[in-house]
């Protein structure tokens, strides 16, 4: 899936990276050369829990990114080993996109809301 990228401090610069879809990621990973070129800064931490359940801690920061004409302005980005770039569920929902295993594509999917609470004026 190919996508561009951008740091949130400078939107000017961009990348066009190609992007392996993993719903069994809960974030998206860039390689860290790739972030660092961007001048992507990490704003803390993570702990991930790899396939292999073995547990790793990672630095997380974050990217504009836009797939197929969907944008998020941040999305939390994880900075991998190089060659390693993934497209994370938490990245996929705030795009409102979904994988479809049938196309092998992304598609807009409906967002959930569990409850509206309209205000009614009283009396």
């Amino acid at each position: 899936m190919r996508a561009t990228i951008w740091s949130l401090t400078n939107p000017v610069e961009r990348a066009e990276v190609e992007l392996l879809v993993d719903t069994g990621a809960t974030y998206t990973v860039i390689s860290a050369s790739m972030l660092n070129r961007l001048g992507v800064r990490p704003i803390r931490s993570v702990k991930l829990r790899l396939a292999d359940g073995r547990v790793v801690e990672r630095p997380l920061g974050e990217v504009g990114i836009e797939i197929e004409g969907y944008r998020a302005s941040a999305t939390p980005v994880v900075f991998g080993d190089e060659g390693i770039n993934l497209l994370g569920s938490v990245t996929m929902e705030e795009l409102g996109l979904a994988p479809d295993p049938a196309s092998r594509r992304l598609k807009p999917v409906e967002a959930l809301l569990m409850a509206l609470i309209e205000s009614r004026p009283s009396g």
